[in-house]
C-alpha cells in the first residue's frame, strides 16, 4: 500500500479492499471540511492521524495532492469503500454491522444488502439523536455490535462525531474493520440520492451535494472549500520559501 504525506496526514494513494484483516483496522476518510475542521478541533485531528488507512475523500484533497506533492492519488469516496467492502464480504460471506441513522433507514439497508448481497449477515442499531452519547448509551451500542461480532463496522453519525466515537470505542470493539462513511447510509438506503455519475468522474461530486442540500451544506462547500484552498496556497508558498 503507498501513502503519500499531505501536511500532517499519510493518506494512501490507491487504496483496494479485497481482504477482510486479521488485526483491527480503523478506516478514516478525509476531504477539504474535514481537514478545515480538524485545524480547529485537535480531538477530531488526531482521530484521522491515528487512522489505520485514511482515504482521500474528494476532490479538494486530489488536487491539493498534486499542488503539494506532484503525486497523483485516487479518490476513494465513503460510497466506494462502502462498495469494495460489501462485494469483499459477499464474496467470504462474511457479516457487518450498521451503527447510525434512523430504525427506517437501516431496514432499507437491510432489505437492500439482502437483495444485493445475500450472502452477507447483517445486523443494525440505531443509537439516539443526541450530540453526546452517554455512559450507558455506549454501553448498549458496543453490546449489540460485540454480540455480533462482525467482520466490518460502519459508523454513520456525520463527521466529526463518527471519528471521535470510533477512536473513542476502538479498543472495546469486536470486529475486524471500523469504518466511519456518514452520508452513505443515506445513500445506500435511498434516502438521499448520490450525484450523477458524469458529476462525479468531472470531479463536481460536492456541487451535485450542495444543489441537493443546499441549507445544510452551503457552509462546507462554499466557505470551508475557501479555506482549504487558502491553506494549501499557504502550505505551497512556506514550501517554497523556506
Amino acid at each position: 500500500m503507498q501513502f503519500i504525506s499531505l501536511q500532517d496526514y499519510q493518506i494512501v494513494k490507491n487504496y483496494t479492499f479485497d481482504v477482510i484483516p486479521t488485526s483491527k483496522t480503523v478506516i478514516n476518510t478525509i476531504n477539504a471540511h474535514s481537514w478545515v475542521t480538524a485545524e480547529k478541533d485537535p480531538t477530531f485531528k488526531n482521530a484521522l492521524l491515528v487512522s489505520d488507512i485514511l482515504l482521500p475523500d474528494g476532490i479538494a484533497i486530489v488536487l491539493a495532492s498534486k499542488f503539494l506533492t506532484g503525486d497523483k492519488i485516487h479518490k476513494t469516496a465513503g460510497a466506494d469503500l462502502h462498495e469494495m467492502i460489501l462485494r469483499t464480504l459477499n464474496n467470504k460471506a462474511g457479516k457487518c454491522f450498521y451503527l447510525g441513522a434512523s430504525k427506517e433507514t437501516l431496514d432499507k439497508i437491510k432489505n437492500k444488502l439482502h437483495k444485493e448481497y445475500p450472502n452477507i449477515q447483517v445486523k443494525t442499531y440505531s443509537p439516539p439523536y443526541k450530540d453526546t452519547f452517554s455512559e450507558q448509551d455506549n454501553k448498549l451500542m458496543i453490546e449489540s455490535i460485540n454480540a455480533f461480532e462482525p467482520d466490518v463496522l460502519f459508523v454513520g453519525m456525520t463527521a466529526p462525531k463518527q471519528e471521535k466515537w470510533i477512536i473513542e470505542n476502538k479498543s472495546e470493539i469486536k470486529a475486524s474493520v471500523i469504518t466511519g462513511i456518514g452520508a452513505v447510509f443515506d445513500f445506500y438506503a435511498g434516502v438521499k440520492k448520490r450525484p450523477a455519475k458524469w458529476m462525479i468522474n468531472c470531479g463536481l461530486e460536492w456541487f451535485g451535494r450542495l444543489i441537493q442540500d443546499p441549507k445544510r451544506l452551503w457552509k462546507r462547500y462554499l466557505i470551508n472549500n475557501q479555506i482549504f484552498i487558502y491553506q494549501i496556497i499557504k502550505i505551497k508558498l512556506n514550501n517554497i520559501f523556506h
